[in-house]
């Protein structure tokens, strides 16, 4: 696995590079050799917020984690992707390393007085899936929506979560 640490307001430091890299390590099984991580460090306040995205074949696995302190964060972000990845092995055994579920499970926006305003924008590549492809994908990215493409009916759909816990899914006419 390929890993690249970014850090936002903080100087990444050699120590802290390698503990996160030790510390990534343990999700290397999961992986084929060629996938690439992102960790971004980040300092707001008193807050140490550290983000791990890891583009797979199928889709995306992201984990967000803030405490006050940066080792915290780490270890609570590991555990987190950690957790989503058993949680949904069934699903993603077929993408992933099929063979590293074989050992047991492990325990462990500013406003102005003008109205809003675009603040970050975001772009990526849609591939079509499958409802139940694109449920997994919104659980594994923590959204409390997702945009995709329909296999089925070619279509731009929005799957969202619902304030009663289930799930919605808007679909063109």
């Amino acid at each position: 696995m390929r890993i690249s640490i970014n850090g936002k307001n903080i100087e990444v430091s050699e120590y802290l590079r390698d503990l996160t890299m030790k510390k990534m390590s343990k999700l290397e099984r999961y992986f084929p050799a060629d996938t690439a991580a992102q960790v971004t460090m980040a300092v707001e306040k008193n807050r140490h917020i550290v983000e791990v995205t890891i583009p797979y074949g199928g889709g995306i696995i992201r984990g967000e984690e803030v405490t006050g302190d940066m080792y915290a964060s780490i270890d609570n972000v590991i555990a987190k992707l950690e957790r989503q990845i058993i949680r949904h092995r069934t699903k993603l055994e077929k993408n992933l390393k099929a063979e590293a579920f074989d050992e047991p499970i492990p325990e462990y926006a500013d406003e102005e007085e003008e109205g809003p305003r675009i603040v970050r924008v975001k772009r990526f590549s849609i591939k079509p899936m499958s409802v139940d492809e694109a449920v997994l994908q919104m659980e594994l990215l923590g959204h409390s929506f997702f945009v995709f493409t329909n296999a089925e009916t070619e279509d731009m759909n929005v799957l969202y979560k619902r304030k009663d816990g289930n799930l919605g899914l808007i679909e063109p006419e």
